[in-house]
């Protein structure tokens, strides 16, 4: 079968704004501009193809809202039916988005692990369960990313992005090892209260957080996924964890510099610039990988600054 890009090349953008605040220069690869509105739509794609190939008749996925969007975005595209289970905390918006793109939504527990557990329970024998982080293909698809960064002539210093489950660390640190960027050191962000990378490197293996208390629900893997840890091992991975008030205000930032919209969790990565980390302090540049999410709205982003 032939695999088409269902996702598009997204620009490296040099902020202006951003590297004044850092006094170095700041690239920005620019996810929020997939289709389905975060980077989740690279590794969706290759894997939702390969399943199709395999013979797979409809596409499950257990998802907090940007996975699930990008499911149902590719089922939409390649004319497959698709299942979208979420936890009772996804917000309207991303439902609304869900049943936009044709998707059947079912909204199922407190969390993404009780949504994931009813998914494994009602999968039919011709349907595929495609996980929002933790499969092989994904982390391909989302290596992507950083073949285009190298196609711009760039290498910057640091890579700094948002962990959830860690299937953005997971591409990207793959997609930087086989370009050769072994020495460019990743700072992977978390916000309070969802930070279970930085728990399970604190603890030197995985463990599951009790609950997810952050604002940032994207980020609301209790749980990162194995391959995390192991490539946090194998290449240079600083963990760093920053309020919610710190992530929303980098999201603010983001939007006034550069008319972009994304959710805190993408925020978490603006705040290491923002919020002037010391991890970055050494850096020559810096590039910060805006990985998107379509589950904010200005209204709501504005109000949690208020409160």
């Amino acid at each position: 079968m032939y695999m088409s890009n269902l996702y598009i090349e997204t620009p490296t953008l040099l902020s202006e704004p951003l590297s004044l605040t850092a006094g170095k220069p700041v690239w920005l690869k620019l996810e929020a501009l997939q289709p389905s509105g975060s980077f989740k739509l690279r590794g969706v794609s290759l894997l939702c193809q390969q399943e199709l190939a395999r013979g797979a008749r409809g596409f499950v996925s257990s998802s907090g809202g940007n996975a699930g969007i990008a499911v149902a975005y590719v089922g939409r595209k390649l004319g497959v039916p698709v299942r979208v289970v979420v936890p009772e905390t996804t917000s309207e918006v991303a439902r609304q988005l869900i049943r936009a793109e044709g998707a059947e939504l079912i909204v199922h527990g407190e969390s993404w692990f009780e949504a994931n557990a009813y998914v494994q329970e009602s999968l039919a024998w011709d349907e595929a369960f495609i996980h929002p982080f933790d499969h092989p293909l994904l982390w391909q698809g989302h290596s992507s990313l950083i073949y285009e960064v190298v196609q711009c002539g760039i290498k910057p210093s640091v890579v700094v992005l948002s962990v959830g489950g860690g299937g953005l660390l997971c591409g990207a640190v793959e997609g930087m090892q086989r370009v050769g960027w072994h020495d460019v050191p990743v700072l992977a962000m978390e916000t309070e209260g969802a930070e279970s990378f930085a728990a399970a490197r604190a603890a030197g293996r995985a463990v599951r957080l009790p609950a997810i208390t952050s604002i940032a629900s994207s980020l609301g893997a209790r749980q990162v996924c194995d391959q995390a840890l192991t490539w946090a091992d194998q290449h240079p991975v600083i963990s760093e964890v920053v309020s919610d008030a710190a992530a929303l205000i980098a999201c603010e930032r983001l939007l006034q510099d550069h008319r972009l919209l994304v959710e805190p969790a993408c925020g978490a990565a603006l705040a290491a610039v923002t919020e002037s980390s010391k991890h970055l302090q050494s850096a020559e540049s810096i590039l910060v990988i805006v990985c998107g999410g379509v589950t904010m709205t200005d209204v709501q982003m504005r109000q949690l600054l208020v409160d």
